[in-house]
């Protein structure tokens, strides 16, 4: 992964254009067929866990042997070249990118590969962290992540609060101290922790903060 991140425009760009095909091309499609909305991480970017077989590599979704860009089309778009009616989950969460299936979208393929890199570290830094669980990438926040003892650990690509790729740890029930440094518990850009060494090294410290610190008054 690289340590620099692309603009950080450029990665709002096609960081929205991920999570509308997140939601409108995956989730809502494979939550209309199976009742989930659960992504996974996969080589090149994220995928269905149930049919429809659906992914997004790089800045392309891809159904069997068909792939559509995401770029300078719509998502109904993109799907219909596919085999896929775009729509999102509903009635499941009320939060989300926002896409509708008419929008523009637009991705960049260079973004596009550096989000996938960071998704991946954090997929294996997760594993590192609680091999016995399998993370999930969840369409309505766009971030990868699993649980343990009541503490949500993961991987964002950016937000309206920090616009880059970060890795969080978030306790149920904020902590006291100085590792915690925002709202939701710990925050650290993944351009600073480095590699999935650096990710793993910060989820683990995290889980020993998470179980020695006092409850925040």
């Amino acid at each position: 992964m690289p340590t620099e991140p692309p603009d950080p425009a450029a990665i709002a760009m096609t960081r929205l254009a991920l999570h509308g095909a997140a939601e409108l091309l995956l989730a809502g499609p494979q939550h209309r067929t199976h009742g989930t909305i659960r992504l996974r991480i996969v080589p090149g970017g994220f995928a269905t866990v149930a049919g429809p077989e659906v992914r997004v590599d790089g800045r392309e979704v891809v159904a069997g042997d068909r792939r559509a860009a995401l770029a300078g089309t719509t998502y109904a778009a993109a799907g219909a070249e596919v085999g896929i009616e775009a729509g999102a989950p509903v009635g499941v969460y009320h939060e989300g990118s926002g896409a509708a299936p008419g929008e523009h979208v637009d991705a960049d393929p260079a973004v596009a590969g550096y989000l996938a890199d960071c998704f991946a570290t954090g997929d294996a830094a997760l594993r590192r962290l609680a091999p016995e669980l399998t993370p999930v990438l969840w369409p309505e926040h766009f971030d990868v992540g699993v649980t343990v003892d009541e503490v949500n650990y993961g991987v964002s690509l950016g937000d309206s609060a920090v616009p880059e790729p970060y890795a969080y740890v978030g306790p149920w029930q904020p902590r006291a101290g100085e590792f915690w440094n925002v709202p939701f518990g710990a925050a650290r850009l993944l351009r600073e922790l480095g590699d999935t060494d650096g990710v793993a090294a910060f989820f683990a410290q995290g889980r020993e903060y998470a179980a020695r610190d006092p409850l925040a008054s």
